[in-house]
């Protein structure tokens, strides 16, 4: 439960606030991309009407991580305006918690956090994460491979660049089967990311099925978000092949200041052979499904030999392909996991505010039971 009015203003994407109070969320429309003014405009007269509403005064503003954020801006100018209390959740703790808190769950889980992109607590940008930990708190246990994201944001509109990034990363040349993109722009593009310039570090899943998108000559640029990952997503739901790609986790097993690392050196070394040989496009892309399937099955072995924990919550933007869940769900059923997925809000960031008010309401709950020297009740969440 939240003890006191909770205002948790989600992510720059997909944006939804949510209102927590007692046993409640109150999760608002879909606002849109608060990088748009329209949309930015329309959150805060929106806060301002639920607020009114609902007749709450709040005493706790929660917001994401990442600084640059016009919500979290607008949590720093709010906390000071009223004198509230402000509260910064990283991105991918709050995916955790927002699958948990869908599900009623209390207990630590698995979170498998697999999405485009979310400020990391080492600063660089995460996206392919196994978290363990609940409402209170979370460890890092896995994450995907660091590659440079060479031009930052425009990585994401050119799926080739992700393509380079990680062909440079496995030491291998570039695959110049695309018109649209020239020698002289791939190889400015290695030099940039060799110097470093502009090129910040990544281990997001949205990125790297871009790269694989662009490698196989589906698309090199995107009209809209995710439409290459979409695109690869139906492509391979076009053949049925059990066949998976190579990889290494860089550890047996993680441990609280170093956790494991899925190498995907392997995975691209493969598809760019493939590529080579001519392989239907459509094969390769079920393949590389059915590898991400595998690790985050081996993962979740692994984590479990260490934790006992046999519950797993998927949650981020990569979890709205079908293809990718359906696969991870009935594996993981397989070796005797339980899964869960969102029911009640979206995976991608427009469920990020509901993480964000349970977190906040156990940290409330710990405070208060700090302060009155009583033991620490974990909350089951502010339910939606």
């Amino acid at each position: 439960s939240c003890p006191q009015t909770i205002l948790a203003v989600g992510g720059q994407l997909k944006n939804v606030f949510a209102l927590g109070r007692g046993q409640q969320a109150l999760p608002s429309h879909h606002l849109g991309d608060l990088d748009q003014l329209d949309a930015y405009q329309a959150f805060e007269r929106d806060v301002e009407l639920y607020a009114s509403l609902f007749e709450s005064k709040t005493a706790v503003i929660v917001h994401d991580l990442h600084p640059d954020y016009a919500s979290t801006h607008f949590a720093r100018q709010h906390a000071v305006a009223h004198q509230i209390r402000r509260l910064a959740v990283q991105h991918h703790h709050a995916h955790l918690a927002s699958c948990m808190a869908d599900n009623g769950l209390i207990e630590p889980v698995i979170g498998i956090a697999f999405d485009g992109t979310g400020f990391g607590t080492d600063g660089a940008i995460w996206g392919g994460e196994f978290l363990v930990g609940d409402y209170e708190g979370f460890t890092r246990a896995a994450h995907l491979r660091y590659v440079r994201m060479p031009g930052g944001e425009k990585a994401i509109d050119q799926p080739w660049r992700m393509a380079e990034a990680y062909l440079a990363d496995a030491g291998l040349p570039s695959l110049e089967h695309s018109h649209e993109v020239s020698t002289e722009q791939r190889s400015t593009i290695r030099q940039l990311m060799q110097r470093g310039f502009n090129s910040p570090w990544t281990s997001s899943a949205g990125r790297l099925f871009d790269a694989v998108a662009a490698m196989i000559g589906l698309r090199q640029q995107v009209s809209f978000e995710s439409q290459a990952a979409m695109e690869l997503e139906w492509l391979a739901a076009e053949v049925d092949d059990d066949s998976s790609y190579p990889f290494t986790l860089e550890s047996e097993a993680f441990e609280r200041e170093r956790p494991m690392v899925g190498d995907t050196r392997p995975l691209i070394a493969e598809v760019a052979e493939a590529v080579r040989r001519a392989t239907p496009a459509a094969v390769i892309a079920r393949r590389f499904h059915n590898t991400l399937v595998e690790v985050i099955s081996q993962v979740c072995q692994r984590i479990r030999t260490t934790t006992g924990i046999e519950t797993v919550a998927l949650s981020g933007g990569v979890f709205q392909n079908a293809l990718l869940a359906s696969g991870v769900r009935a594996r993981l059923a397989e070796q005797g996991f339980c899964v869960y997925t969102h029911e009640q809000v979206p995976a991608n960031d427009g469920g990020l505010s509901l993480g964000q008010s349970a977190i906040a309401a156990a940290t409330m709950h710990r405070d208060r039971a700090c302060d009155h020297a009583e033991p620490t009740v974990v909350p089951t969440s502010c339910e939606a």
